[in-house]
């Protein structure tokens, strides 16, 4: 991954260790996975 410096968007932080990717976007409103 490059690094970047400038990001443009919402962030909402997750104090957690280990973060459940279904708890940032649930599977039924996935698309497609690549």
């Amino acid at each position: 991954m490059q690094k970047f410096t400038v990001h443009k968007g919402l962030v909402a932080p997750m104090d957690r260790e280990n973060v459940d990717t279904d708890a940032i976007i649930p599977k039924q409103f996935l698309k497609s996975i690549r």
